[in-house]
């Protein structure tokens, strides 16, 4: 059985009058890439805060790695490591600005800087400029390597692809995955591509006005999507096509075919756009 790192149960939040989580229920399992899908304005980064204890809910519980009360979450707020928008001083280089938040969360291990800006793809050179004058990309990578810092049980990366190219945005996958098998790191990730996070996480949850409407694995997506594939060699196409044909059997075509998670969200969601 797994183990869960995170249980989120009838959680709801309200800012005044709107209602932003409605009694969103959901589970993550130690070594999960998680990913988080909805639109903008559908409760993610809401949630995300509730879970970090930045923001106050009104109903519901949350157990962090087992926690059973208010007090023992926030102790075990520790193992957790977060990037939720990137907030460094601008007069200080990635490798200064990552030193000071070393020590602030008491790491004591100075090469720990190195690690995470390794893992980031940050280079000697861009290491050394003031963060004024990285791009939004490379802000999203020190914020990257700054949750990272003393190699957290638990990360969370709210839309950590904003700003990134195709090159920066596979770096970022290919972090992400490397994490997680090299530490065993749980991970849940939040993004607006969903093709590229169809790529990196296990597990999703799906988010939309405020509501956790399904939670599925990589399986599930494809035995819930309603259709059935029969695998045959491209040898053995024509042959099983004229096999189909002589049992009365219509073929209209061929083609490869695989539900993605674009395909499944929209059709859960309904409508064709973000």
């Amino acid at each position: 059985m797994s183990e869960a790192v995170l249980e989120l149960k009838d959680i709801k939040k309200s800012y005044g009058q709107h209602k932003v989580l409605k009694g969103v229920n959901m589970t993550v399992n130690k070594g999960d890439i998680y990913g988080l899908v909805g639109k903008n304005g559908a409760g993610k980064t809401t949630l995300f805060k509730v879970v970090l204890g930045l923001s106050h809910y009104e109903s519901g519980t949350i157990s962090l790695f087992g926690g059973k009360n208010r007090k023992e979450n926030t102790r075990n707020r520790s193992r957790i490591g977060f990037f939720v928008g990137s907030n460094f001083y601008g007069y200080l280089n990635a490798r200064e600005n990552l030193d000071y938040f070393r020590r602030l969360k008491g790491i004591r291990e100075k090469e720990e800087v190195d690690r995470v800006l390794e893992l980031v793809g940050l280079n000697m050179d861009a290491a050394k400029k003031p963060a004024k004058m990285y791009s939004l990309g490379m802000k999203q990578r020190l914020g990257l390597a700054n949750a990272m810092l003393g190699n957290p049980e638990l990360l969370i990366f709210d839309e950590p692809t904003n700003g990134l190219d195709p090159q920066g945005i596979m770096d970022v996958r290919h972090m992400i995955q490397r994490v997680n098998e090299e530490f065993g790191t749980t991970i849940i990730v939040s993004s607006h591509i969903l093709g590229e996070l169809e790529h990196t996480a296990h597990r999703f949850g799906i988010v939309h006005e405020g509501i956790l409407m399904k939670e599925m694995s990589q399986e599930d997506m494809q035995t819930q999507s309603g259709m059935t594939s029969i695998n045959v060699a491209d040898e053995d196409v024509e042959k099983a096509l004229e096999l189909l044909k002589n049992g009365g059997i219509n073929v209209k075509g061929t083609e490869k075919a695989a539900t993605s998670l674009e395909d499944f969200y929209f059709g859960l969601i309904g409508g064709g756009e973000q």
